[in-house]
Order: structure tokens, then sequence, then C-alpha cells
């Protein structure tokens, strides 16, 4: 199996949770709370086009205020028992380290995470950091959204230019547009060298990506290792 094909199968595998929108384990009918018009409502969505298009206006327009009715449209929001999403990369690691996959180091905490979710033993990295990271968000291979090497070496050909295009929608992304509230933490290595400045542009960090919060820093490097972790969590179960 070649890299491209395992790497999409992961991505599409984290991507399980679309199984719901079609009628998974979770109802795929429509989800509606409150009222609808007004300002409070929630509504789910079917996920098969993202952006979903926007509801037609609901209320009435009269030429004086006391003959017309508002109407808010709803707020997207996962459907009743849609799983938490957590996907993890652990730079220059490979199944031979972490005990989940019979490496020699325990991770009891990997390893509870493991038991409560879904695991893959098919993924294959390019041996770089960068995009490996950009194929993993991405379901891509790496050249096809910029990556053909880590950012700092860029070269400004095709798949090589360190930029994830707009037709390249990372999970993050895909979920949030189906009413999760997402965040990226640890390291962002998928920023080019180019925009990591105070002035932005932003859409190639990590809250341009998909993430309403980020805590991550770009080519962090703590002593304990290089991690990047993404916790995308349903709307409706937040504290």
């Amino acid at each position: 199996m070649n890299s491209a094909t395992s790497i999409r199968k992961l991505a599409l595998g984290a991507l399980a949770v679309a199984s719901f929108f079609a009628g998974g384990n979770v109802a795929s009918a429509q989800e509606v709370t409150g009222t609808l018009g007004s300002p409070g409502a929630t509504t789910t969505i079917d996920g098969k086009q993202l952006p979903p298009p926007a509801p037609k206006f609901g209320g009435v327009i009269k030429e004086n205020y006391l003959d017309s009715k508002p109407w808010w449209p709803p707020r997207i929001v996962p459907p009743k028992g849609a799983p938490n999403v957590l996907l993890i990369m652990t730079d220059d690691q490979g199944y031979g380290v972490p005990g989940t996959f019979g490496g020699v180091i325990p991770t009891p905490a990997l390893d509870r995470i493991a038991k409560a979710g879904l695991r893959y033993i098919e993924f294959n990295s390019t041996a770089l950091c960068s995009p490996t990271r950009a194929a993993l968000i991405t379901g891509r291979n790496h050249h096809s959204v910029g990556f053909g090497v880590i950012t700092e070496v860029s070269t400004g050909f095709p798949g090589y230019d360190s930029i994830i295009g707009q037709d390249s929608a990372t999970i993050g992304r895909i979920l949030q547009e189906n009413g999760y509230a997402s965040s990226w933490f640890g390291k962002d290595h998928n920023t080019p060298s180019f925009q990591v400045g105070v002035s932005g542009p932003f859409d190639q960090w990590p809250s341009g990506m998909g993430s309403s919060t980020s805590t991550a820093s770009w080519e962090a490097r703590p002593i304990s290792g290089r991690r990047t972790c993404g916790v995308i969590t349903p709307r409706s179960s937040r504290g």
C-alpha cells in the first residue's frame, strides 16, 4: 500500500465521525433545538455540503418594522451522541516506541485512549514532520498540499511551497463546519516560515485551518519531545 493511500485511510478513519451524519449510531434526521428564527436556535446538518448552504430567510420584511418579523439563521451543532475526536501526532517516533502499539515504552494514558476509540496500524510517514502532519490533517499526499519538504526549505514550486490550498480542507475545518469546537495544541510546523510574523496573514495558521482555539507554537522543541495534538470537541458537550 502506498503512502498516499494509507495516509488517506488514516485521515478518513479519524473522520469516521462522518458516519453518524450518514445515519450511523446517531440519528441522521435534522435535529433542531429552540424556536427556528430565534437567536438561540440550533440545528444539525447532514454534512454532505460544506460550507452548508445558507438557510432561506424565514421572517417577514414589510415597509415598516412593526409589520416585519425578524429571523436569525440557526447555529450549526453536531447531533446528539456525536463523539469527541482526538488526533495525535508524535514526531520522530515509530510503532516500536509506545507500548500502545507493542513498543518498549509503557504509555498507559495512550493505552486508555486507544481502548476507548479506534486503532490504525497502516500509517506511513513521509520521514519529515511538516509533510507528515500536512498529509495527516488533510488526508492527501503531502506533495498535493505543498509540503514536499519542511516549510523552512520550501522552494516556491508546486508541491514544495508550504501552502495548504483552500481546496484541501483539514480535518479541523471539516468538523468545525459540522458544528464542532476545535483546538490545536503543541507544535505547529505547517505555517510557512515567511508568514509567522505578528501581522500575518493568518490563513495558514492553526486558527485559519479549522482550529477555534490554538496554543500551538511554530517549530516548538520542548526537551521532552516535539508533539502536536488536535482535540476536537462537539460544542454541545463543552462545559
